[in-house]
């Protein structure tokens, strides 16, 4: 492990009695930061799962509702029943502890328009149905790319906080160790120089 570039002498000891407080400082933020962090992910992975239910459950309601309208009037009337235009997903995203990500979903599916034939209930229940599904697609992506973003914001700041708890700062810690271990040496040596010379420090020889 490389050694830290300390300044020589008691300038030294001032910089990394300096630099370990701003360190301990730092590591009590990170681990704050990463205890709401963590309630945001929670609450992000919650409603993941939650809408993820949910999309299953209308994607399944969606399938055979189709079955039924296939069934009822075949292929070609679902053709005339539907519409090719796709659906428009706008997306707003917050930010917070310093993450920006996906918070609501708005899906609008346009409808099929004049050309549109309604020659059966069945293939009026599936359209509807599958607009649901649709919703809570959109619904559920944005909740998982939330949970990502907070999930990958959470590793990175465990990670800086286990960096500067278990190798920064007992670097550091060693480091004033070591220079006030040498300080006491040379204040130790210029005391012995003083009893040798006849002088006290302060007093003149």
């Amino acid at each position: 492990m490389a050694r830290i570039a300390v300044p020589p002498g008691r300038a030294g000891r001032l910089w990394l009695r300096r630099r370990l407080d701003t360190a301990t400082r730092g590591v009590d933020l990170l681990e704050r930061k990463l205890t709401a962090l963590r309630d945001l992910h929670e609450r992000a992975v919650r409603e993941a799962e939650r809408t993820g239910a949910d999309w299953a459950r209308l994607a399944a309601t969606a399938q055979a509702r189709q079955l039924q309208a296939v069934l009822a009037v075949g292929p070609r009337g679902i053709r005339v029943a539907t519409t090719s235009a796709p659906a428009a997903v706008e997306v707003r995203w917050t930010t917070a502890m310093g993450v920006r990500y996906p918070s609501e979903v708005d899906c609008t599916i346009p409808d099929p328009g004049g050309a549109a034939v309604e020659c059966s209930a069945t293939v009026v229940a599936a359209r509807a149905a599958h607009r649901d599904a649709v919703r809570a697609a959109a619904a559920h992506a944005a909740a998982l790319a939330a949970e990502r973003l907070l999930g990958a914001e959470v590793a990175t700041t465990r990670q800086r906080v286990h960096a500067l708890r278990h190798r920064w700062l007992p670097r550091l810690s060693e480091a004033l160790r070591q220079r006030e271990l040498e300080l006491d040496e040379q204040e130790r040596q210029e005391r012995i120089g003083w009893r040798r010379a006849g002088t006290e420090p302060g007093r003149p020889g």
